[in-house]
């Protein structure tokens, strides 16, 4: 295949069903833009630590569920499948549980 042939693959493809940390994957670098495939099996934020990002981040979950906690808000947001968040730079957050029971697959982008 050369450089510029068109690149494809699944998205649930290799899912694995247990992880002992949280398994990330670039997909596609693109001009201003990261693509990743996360994957979580109960995994969350370590206690009292927050993501403060330079860069947007867009994030959907395909598979499983998840609780976001945005700093100032009261409770954590219950991400099902479809449901997706855009965090503006340098808005604290951080993932306060994923299904323990199944995995949960995002879909985050990055924009830089």
């Amino acid at each position: 295949m050369s450089a510029d042939s068109p690149r494809s693959g699944n998205l649930f493809a290799n899912v694995p069903a247990l992880l002992d940390i949280e398994e990330t994957a670039v997909l596609a670098e693109l001009p201003g833009a990261r693509v990743e495939r996360i994957v979580s099996t109960g995994q969350a934020s370590a206690p009292g630590f927050w993501y403060d990002q330079d860069q947007t981040e867009w994030v959907v979950v395909l598979a499983g569920s998840a609780g976001l906690m945005i700093e100032g808000e009261s409770a954590p947001r219950v991400l099902a499948p479809g449901d997706y968040v855009e965090i503006p730079p340098h808005v604290r957050h951080r993932v306060e549980w994923t299904d323990a029971d199944e995995p949960t697959v995002w879909l985050a982008v990055h924009a830089k």
